[in-house]
């Protein structure tokens, strides 16, 4: 271990006083709880969401957690040896097969919340798209006229010759 190493488990250990983390990764539901400063007061706020992310090491290493707010997708970037977060709480593993999870960007918030594990981001459609008709209602069927009435048919020779 170098010198640069050391320093920065020196700090981390002071950042993380009275403060435990817990091992999580991608995929799973991890509700921040992060000092939020108004004025003068500070409060604590939760975000709750999936972790997509987790990139760099040592004392730089942060993590990306989205979630969906109003039906829209929100992302925010925590430095996991911030002094602003308090406290980090794992809800629920995921399973998943990737380091990162940015196809979900492109899921829709319904299947965000309900699945609880990912495999893999669905197929993406190649060539054209079939295009869909309309739907006709059915055919009626036809019914012959009565018989003391003349059919169109019959109706029609007489009908052009008032034009000609």
């Amino acid at each position: 271990m170098n010198i640069i190493e050391q320093l920065e488990a020196e700090q981390a250990v002071k950042l993380l006083a009275g403060k435990t983390i817990p091992p999580f990764q991608p995929g799973d539901t991890v509700i921040v709880n992060v000092k939020v400063t108004e004025g003068e007061r500070t409060r604590v706020q939760a975000y709750e969401g999936v972790c997509i992310a987790r990139n760099g090491g040592g004392i730089n290493e942060s993590f990306t957690v989205r979630k969906i707010s109003y039906g829209e997708g929100v992302e925010r970037v925590f430095p996991v040896y911030s002094p602003n977060i308090e406290s980090i709480k794992l809800v629920r593993r995921g399973k998943v097969r990737r380091a990162k999870l940015y196809y979900l960007r492109d899921r829709a918030a319904s299947r965000h919340v309900s699945r609880k594990k990912w495999n893999h981001p669905p197929p993406r459609p190649r060539g054209r798209l079939p295009r869909k008709r309309p739907r006709q209602p059915p055919r009626q069927k036809r019914l012959l006229p009565p018989p003391n009435k003349p059919s169109r048919s019959m109706l029609r020779p007489r009908l052009w010759a008032c034009f000609r």
